[in-house]
């Protein structure tokens, strides 16, 4: 959600459209755009943040998440090659 949040402020910003005029845009509050940008809202629904990105030309999607988590071996050797 971090991400989302991060790219949401980015967007907003390349429009120049201030926190209230996207929340009005969308109708919500200005705190609830402030709280999805800076990840400290506690729940936001899922539509909101998809008409959101939508709106900006954005899909929200989900990926799978990789299996298992790399080994400290793993992240050296490919640290190593970087």
């Amino acid at each position: 959600m971090e991400n989302i949040g991060e790219l949401i402020r980015s967007l907003r910003k390349e429009k120049k459209l201030s926190q209230a005029a996207l929340a009005q845009q969308y109708g919500m509050s200005r705190t609830t755009i402030s709280g999805i940008e800076n990840n400290t809202i506690a729940e936001v629904g899922i539509r909101k943040v998809e008409a959101i990105l939508n709106g900006f030309g954005y899909e929200l999607t989900a990926v799978p998440r990789q299996s298992t988590r790399p080994t400290l071996d793993t992240l050296k050797k490919v640290n190593f090659h970087e």
